[in-house]
């Protein structure tokens, strides 16, 4: 996992710990007040968002506290690319542009542009070099991709 990655991911779990438990615990006492609980919805629903908080939490200690946080800065692997490497990719078909980071399974998140490390877009990356192609099986098709910038931060 990345250092900031395991940054963002003890900022979720301090906010799943304190505010958001603070919340449903208020919600479940605010609906069990209401009465009867066997045909409470409001009762049901909050309970069933307190195991989906309480279910997140655990999964986020246990990862933080299994996985090894790699200095991506310190890692010296000039413009080869590994794990923590933040890669511009240029299709040669259509030109778009895109970078990405190859990043730990967890802290993948494709909005943010965060590739996990066990993607096959990832896997076809590492050991390639800023100014090599590759090709990419992508699920609409074939994609060619020249690396066009590696850096690290």
């Amino acid at each position: 996992m990345t250092k900031k990655g395991s940054e963002r991911l003890r900022e979720e779990l301090e906010f799943l710990k304190g505010p958001k438990r603070q919340k449903i615990i208020a919600a479940v006492a605010e609906a069990r007040a209401h009465g009867d609980l066997k045909e409470n919805a409001e009762y049901h629903a909050a309970r069933e968002e307190h195991g989906f908080n309480e279910g997140r939490i655990n999964e986020l200690e246990a990862a933080l506290s299994n996985s090894e946080i790699i200095d991506t800065e310190r890692l010296g692997a000039g413009t080869r690319i590994v794990f923590g490497a933040i890669v511009d990719l240029e299709d040669e078909d259509s030109g778009d542009k895109v970078t990405y980071q190859i990043v730990g399974d967890l802290e993948a998140d494709i909005k943010k542009f965060l590739i996990a490390i066990s993607s096959p877009i990832a896997r076809a990356l590492i050991g390639k070099s800023e100014g090599d192609s590759f090709e990419f099986k992508a699920p609409n098709g074939v994609k060619n991709y020249e690396i066009t910038g590696v850096r690290y931060t």
